[in-house]
């Protein structure tokens, strides 16, 4: 590329790539989003874009938002190029590009969270939006109750003016609007969680009822909090990414490179208005659940079949672990008998049907999505996606054999190293206490499911807890792909004892 555009406003003009033909000066803001990463830009700042290239929602805009220090790194980036961002998309047959407009700030990251609280409180604004992943709704991993005895949270009950968390700084917002006889705005999860609006709910109105229980109960009649199911990969941006925009003839310090998908479905339960987003192929819909339990089982849950044992043999690709024939093996049998069976049929597509898609999807070896990217914070994701379809399979008495397999995987690579005797570096918020159950189950395998902040009452049961046992003995004997090996070349009709024996 001979021209290469410094992104701005001021350049869109230079592109040679599709950019916003909507005056940006003239949008105002509706949406406010907290968790401005590399999905959001990819997913739902893309179908607000394509509203205003249509002409329509140039009054709900984006302002995006972020409550740790390390946001605000991405904020300056994103300052600096006006909230423009290159979205490059890796279809297997061609790669293409476009700069997205949406987002028109990026409010200050302030101790307190005060521009933010301010911003929520505006009225102009009528979507608060999240993606702050899925250990970031202060769930107790057991009882899926709000965790209010988090040291954040009980700050934030005790000082709801100066809050933390995001859900803090939601609660001091609309005890601002609700104190100025305003409207509540709706707050939109697009966290990848089954039930995450309800689960939002549940955040904002268990913290607010612990410092106002008036104000809570005032969110609970007003406040909406739709539920949602949200997919695109959007793998991390780092050096390859920025070349790969500098290919199209773009000098963007973040772009976004995601695959050929996309899916947006969304409860229409909006209480101060939404933008058209079905006009540009998102999906408004009564059976969000049964959207949601399909990927996040098949997709989300698949993730981490793949991730965990690609960290163990060093294989650093999703598309990696597709492209092993025995991890591939593993990954479609422990989908098509046991993951797909707590799965029902959504309109237009099977169980079945979505895992042949998932399998294509995971296989593009254009998408570079790492499987340290996947597997971080498994004690979130395995709690959330993986471990419920296990308890499915065991009340409906059947096979849980290839998910002990799974989190026998998962355990040794909480060991901290590979089979080449690389380490594996922290991965996980609670890593150092995973890592010491990891190493101590390699000699006693029962101590990896002791852990009842994550399995609960699951060690108590037979078929899985026996499973698991001699799953994790084999890796730790003969390594994973033995196991994974004596898994696939099983014949069901055989029974647990012979795949592991």
């Amino acid at each position: 590329m001979d021209k290469l555009v410094d992104l701005s406003n001021a350049t869109l003009g230079d592109l040679d790539i599709a950019h916003p033909s909507y005056d940006r000066s003239a949008l105002t803001p509706g949406i406010v989003h907290i968790g401005v990463g590399n999905f959001h830009r990819a997913h739902q700042a893309w179908y607000l874009h394509r509203l205003m290239q249509n002409g329509q929602a140039h009054d709900w805009a984006i302002l995006g938002a972020g409550v740790r220090p390390y946001d605000a790194a991405m904020r300056e980036k994103l300052l600096a190029q006006d909230c423009l961002t290159t979205l490059i998309e890796l279809d297997p047959a061609q790669t293409s590009a476009e700069v997205v407009g949406s987002m028109i700030d990026y409010l200050p990251i302030e101790e307190g969270n005060g521009a933010l609280i301010r911003a929520m409180a505006d009225p102009a604004i009528r979507i608060v939006g999240l993606t702050v992943t899925e250990s970031g709704y202060y769930i107790d991993p057991v009882s899926k109750g709000f965790d209010a005895a988090h040291a954040d949270i009980i700050h934030d009950a005790a000082h709801p003016e100066s809050p933390r968390t995001a859900f803090g700084a939601i609660v001091a917002a609309l005890r601002l609007r609700r104190d100025a006889g305003q409207g509540p705005f709706t707050g939109l999860s697009c966290d990848n969680l089954q039930g995450n609006g309800d689960i939002l709910r549940q955040a904002v109105v268990s913290l607010a009822r612990m410092s106002d229980p008036a104000l809570a109960d005032w969110i609970e009649a007003n406040a909406s909090f739709p539920n949602s199911m949200v997919d695109c990969i959007a793998p991390a941006t780092g050096p390859a990414e920025i070349a790969q925009a500098r290919e199209f003839g773009v000098n963007d310090a973040a772009p976004v490179t995601h695959e050929a998908f996309r899916q947006w479905v969304i409860e229409d339960d909006f209480c101060a208005g939404r933008p058209d987003w079905d006009q540009v192929g998102a999906t408004f819909s009564d059976e969000v659940h049964a959207y949601e339990k399909m990927k996040i089982r098949i997709l989300n849950a698949g993730h981490q079949v793949l991730a965990n044992v690609g960290e163990v043999l060093g294989i650093e690709t999703i598309s990696g672990t597709m492209a092993h024939p025995a991890i591939r093996a593993m990954f479609h049998r422990v989908q098509a008998e046991e993951i797909t069976q707590t799965v029902a049929p959504v309109p237009g597509m099977t169980p079945l049907a979505y895992l042949d898609l998932i399998e294509q999807r995971f296989s593009n070896p254009r998408i570079v999505d790492t499987t340290r990217r996947v597997a971080f914070d498994g004690s979130a994701r395995h709690t959330g996606f993986v471990l419920p379809i296990l308890r499915d399979q065991l009340v409906a008495g059947r096979s849980v054999t290839g998910l002990a397999l799974v989190e026998a995987l998962w355990a040794r690579m909480c060991a901290g190293t590979r089979e080449d005797g690389t380490e594996i570096a922290a991965n996980d918020p609670i890593w150092d206490a995973l890592k010491a159950v990891a190493q101590d189950a390699r000699e006693r395998p029962e101590a990896w499911l002791e852990q009842e902040r994550l399995y609960g009452d699951l060690a108590q049961a037979e078929a899985f807890r026996d499973a698991f046992v001699a799953w994790l003995s084999l890796i730790w004997d003969a390594g994973a792909v033995a196991a994974i090996n004596a898994y696939t070349q099983a014949d069901e009709s055989n029974g647990r004892a012979s795949k592991v024996g």
